[in-house]
């Protein structure tokens, strides 16, 4: 017998703010199946006010509020069973960042969870990439948002550890990444893949997708070191409305996707790894996951 469960994720990023609505696919002495059913993206870059303010402006506090309001009706109208809405590094860095979950909990009906650094790396590390990796074989896994940078080492299919890193397109397209904190992320992944033998990069983030989807590479198939130094390359070259013509990109992509690709590459020279998986998972699915199997606790929706 099958029954289908719907669940909600919401990920208010430093870049931007997203809902996905998955089914989930229970059945008799089966695999349970996890399947997007909606995704939807809105681009508020809330990192833009905070890292160089330390707080959310007034505009976009009300951006936020519509857009809480508008994820909740969706979600209504999908019949979501239970959803969970989690703030990242600028709504955790925000001098007014609890003051704004209290306005869109009242507002919009929606309860946020502002999660730590740690939090979000296991969250992210629950996703479930059991069908993209070989468990024989040892990953770094690299996601990259705008105000932080999550990696988790994975051995065997077991996350052993993992560090958040305030290193970000969003802080880097406004300067705000200080060589110290670039000298951290090397030390830490450089130890932590210390004593593992061939190390491979999993890359997760919209940046990552989207050049993935430029590389035309087969599902499955890896980026590898040389591709995507020859893409930095050639993204040097091209104009911020070269980006969004010639490539197709988004604005709020068009000025981001260089330095996300700058932060992938260190990963993979850091660890020495040849190659970068792209499996199209982040912090919602894990959400998801996180939300069946009890391991967060979630939202009824009123």
């Amino acid at each position: 017998m099958l029954t289908i469960r719907k669940f909600g994720a919401i990920d208010i990023g430093s870049n931007a703010v997203r809902l996905l609505i998955a089914n989930i696919l229970e059945r008799d002495n089966e695999l349970t199946l996890f399947r997007k059913s909606s995704l939807v993206r809105v681009p508020i870059r809330l990192g833009a006010d905070v890292f160089s303010n330390n707080k959310i402006s007034i505009n976009n506090i009300k951006r936020l509020e519509d857009t809480m309001l508008a994820f909740h009706l969706i979600m209504k109208s999908h019949g979501v069973e239970q959803y969970k809405a989690c703030a990242t590094s600028a709504m955790r860095e925000a001098e007014n960042g609890q003051e704004v979950v209290n306005i869109i909990n009242e507002r919009s009906n929606i309860e946020i969870e502002i999660i730590d650094g740690e939090q979000e790396a296991t969250i992210i590390a629950a996703t479930d990439i059991s069908n993209f990796i070989d468990t024989d074989k040892t990953y770094l896994y690299a996601d990259v948002g705008g105000g932080s940078t999550e990696f988790s080492i994975i051995h065997q299919g077991i996350k052993k550890n993992s560090y958040s890193f305030k290193i970000g397109t969003v802080r880097l397209l406004n300067n705000l990444v200080d060589q110290s904190e670039w000298d951290l992320a090397k030390k830490w992944v450089s130890e932590a893949v210390a004593g593992y033998d061939r190390i491979e990069v999993i890359g997760s983030g919209g940046n990552i997708n989207k050049i993935f989807k430029i590389s035309g590479k087969p599902i499955g198939e890896p980026l590898t070191y040389f591709y995507l130094t020859s893409f930095y390359e050639d993204l040097k070259r091209y104009s911020y409305e070269d980006l969004i013509i010639d490539l197709g990109l988004n604005q709020d992509r068009a000025d981001v996707i260089l330095h996300a690709t700058r932060i992938y590459l260190s990963a993979m020279k850091w660890s020495q790894a040849k190659h970068i998986y792209v499996p199209k998972i982040g912090l919602s699915d894990g959400i998801i996951k996180s939300l069946y199997y009890e391991t967060i606790i979630g939202k009824s929706l009123d």
